[in-house]
């Protein structure tokens, strides 16, 4: 395959102006709506066979999150399109000011594999929204599903619009090389590091959605069965391998024997143990992050689960108690089946050590304590998060996602998608009836009293 071609061909279309009408924005929009409708069974094969994930699972976490954003683009492209008129200052008078939305150009998606339709299509929705040329490039990890993208974007869509490119490390390297107007990438945050120096060669423009460790707050007068249900169902949905998952649990000393019991509880309600993948449930995606998460679990400090089956890839979900800060399962992000619990009795004091560690993607707080939820949101910086519910926040177009520090740059979803990939042209409209001679000499002490006033 040659890419540089790939590349001047998506060039050279941009450069024709043909992706700057609205009209063909949303024709593909809709049509990549169809072609995902159409083959939705494909889609829920190669990704059962990439992680023995359910079509439920696949439907809620996956595709109703992409349909999703299909229809708020196709509902709403024509109003974020339009030229937006702004107030003039006197000092300009008499003119007019407004705003061009314009595209960037030619776009690169990187995506991770961990959410491998949602995390390729979303962004590369919102940089067709606004009017680029799209590459994906999805994650090799999962080849089955890698695969389907590829066969039905590519068979459907013009390669000088959007095209899927498959290919591993070597493949993405060859792509950095080439000279983009924007980079979108998601993933881990030491290879966010090498797309950024990548991308600094050219000066492109990058977001980067990364992760980090994700504290949940679990105060003393939460509604402990609610707030166990929605953890559970966070922590383990796809088998914990979500960015925006709880990836440690900080909770008041006087109620963490009650919220283990009901953790507990919720586990073996939802993931009855079996050494069998069930359809409520889903495998690590690969023998190397297996064996990582396998060894990271401290055998001594396992409260429940803790059991592996590397046969099916397959790591029980685990909880963990008696942890500390310097634990090596806090060091790095888990991005697996395990929840370490830290008991606290002084909140200034884990906030301090929360507050020590890199900003995170997301923060979740349960409480009824108004004053203590404020404390919390105001003292520590992080992506996004919610109160008194996990991970949902991302199901909601309103909300823009993404990173803070080391947990990412920029964000998208909905019109900050659009606004992502899209370079706002300031233009100051001057009539040519009339010309005061203010800022022209000669400089004199009258005119610099006229400018104060008007400036000032």
């Amino acid at each position: 395959m040659d890419i540089s071609k790939i590349v001047n061909q998506q060039n050279s279309f941009f450069n024709s102006n043909s992706t700057k009408e609205v009209t063909l924005r949303i024709e593909t929009l809709k049509k990549l709506k169809h072609i995902l409708k159409e083959n939705e069974n494909n889609l829920y094969t190669a990704i059962y066979d990439d992680f023995k994930k359910s079509a439920f699972e696949t439907y809620i976490a996956e595709l109703s999150l992409i349909y999703n954003e299909l229809n708020d683009a196709i509902r709403n492209l024509k109003k974020w399109s339009k030229q937006k008129r702004v107030r003039t200052n006197l000092a300009n008078f008499p003119a007019k000011s407004y705003i061009i939305p314009e595209p960037l150009g030619t776009v690169l998606v990187i995506s991770a594999w961990n959410y491998p339709y949602q995390i390729a299509l979303i962004p590369a929705i919102s940089a067709i929204a606004a009017g680029n040329t799209v590459v994906i490039k999805p994650s090799e990890i999962p080849n089955n599903t890698s695969k389907v993208l590829a066969q039905l974007i590519n068979a459907n869509f013009n390669e000088n619009h959007l095209t899927v490119i498959e290919g591993n490390v070597a493949t993405t390297t060859e792509l950095l090389q080439q000279k983009w107007d924007k980079i979108f990438f998601t993933g881990s945050t030491p290879v966010g590091k090498i797309i950024y120096k990548a991308a600094a060669e050219n000066l492109t423009p990058v977001t980067l959605e990364l992760g980090g460790k994700s504290p949940t707050f679990v105060l003393a007068d939460c509604n402990i069965k609610i707030t166990a249900k929605r953890i559970v169902w966070a922590k383990f949905l796809n088998a914990g391998q979500t960015c925006i998952a709880p990836d440690y649990l900080l909770v008041e000393k006087r109620i963490e024997t009650k919220l283990l019991e009901a953790l507990k509880k919720e586990i073996e309600d939802f993931y009855p143990h079996s050494k069998n993948i069930n359809e409520n449930y889903v495998q690590i995606v690969n023998e190397r992050n297996f064996n990582r998460l396998a060894q990271l679990i401290p055998t001594n400090k396992i409260y429940h689960g803790g059991e592996v089956n590397p046969e099916n890839r397959s790591i029980a979900p685990t909880l963990l108690r008696n942890i500390g800060f310097e634990d090596h399962i806090m060091q790095d992000e888990i991005f697996g089946p395990i929840l370490p619990i830290i008991a606290f009795e002084n909140l200034e004091d884990v906030i301090k050590k929360v507050k020590v560690k890199e900003k995170p993607l997301a923060l979740y707080i349960y409480s009824k304590n108004k004053k203590i939820i404020q404390k919390i949101l105001h003292e520590i910086s992080f992506g996004g998060g919610a109160i008194n519910e996990s991970l949902v926040q991302i199901s909601n177009p309103n909300l823009p996602f993404g990173g803070v520090g080391a947990s990412g740059i920029g964000n998208y979803h909905s019109k900050a998608g659009f606004d992502t990939f899209t370079h706002y042209k300031s233009i100051l409209h001057k009539t040519s009836w009339i010309e005061p001679n203010i800022k022209y000499t000669p400089f004199t002490k009258f005119k610099s009293a006229i400018l104060k006033f008007l400036l000032e």
